[in-house]
């Protein structure tokens, strides 16, 4: 099964409410495919390359910026919804430790517990959309250099692609063990 049907599976099983958010692969590879029509078509017909240079009237520098450009809109749409998301969650982490700072029964308790298991779940799905995107950037990156390196056409995103915010997820699972150590001190203190 092809990346991309296999990531839009995915995205509709577990996060159909961050479909948008998500690095549109698709999009991507059809800008991609349309960098150096001519090696492309001269193995799949017997076109010859003069007819191709003819007709593609030097498009292959705009393909490449508009690759690079739509590249580019796509890491920030991931990035922005990521260091988003994680702001969100920091400041979530510090309303349920004041939570628990000030519990006064056990019902409080038990909607406490439950908001942080909640919460941790949330961020596993985080966790989750992070490996997904980051997937689809390293994909479409191997198939850029391969076509790169299969035509006279030179343009590297790696390095780019390689240092993005949500490729690194330290807070993240910072996060998740504060919560964990949260659940972990509240159901010791709700046990006999």
């Amino acid at each position: 099964m092809k990346y991309g049907k296999r990531l839009r599976e995915e995205i509709e099983r577990c996060l159909p409410e961050w479909r948008g958010e998500f690095i549109s692969y698709k999009q991507l590879k059809k800008q991609l495919n349309l960098i150096d029509p001519v090696s492309r078509a001269k193995k799949r017909s017997g076109i010859s390359i003069a007819d191709l240079l003819h007709a593609g009237n030097g498009r292959v520098d705009v393909n490449i910026m508009r690759f690079t450009q739509l590249l580019d809109v796509e890491l920030h749409k991931v990035n922005t919804f990521y260091i988003d998301k994680e702001e969100d969650y920091v400041i979530r982490l510090k309303e349920l430790k004041n939570m628990e700072a000030n519990l006064c029964c056990r019902e409080t308790m038990l909607n406490l517990q439950k908001s942080i298991l909640d919460f941790h779940a949330e961020m596993v799905c985080l966790l989750h959309y992070s490996v997904l995107n980051s997937t689809g950037f390293r994909k479409i990156v191997k198939k850029q250099k391969k076509r790169a390196s299969s035509s006279n056409v030179q343009f590297n995103s790696v390095p780019r692609v390689l240092d993005q915010p949500f490729l690194s997820t330290e807070l993240l699972y910072n996060l998740m063990k504060e919560c964990e150590a949260m659940l972990y001190r509240l159901f010791l203190a709700g046990e006999p």
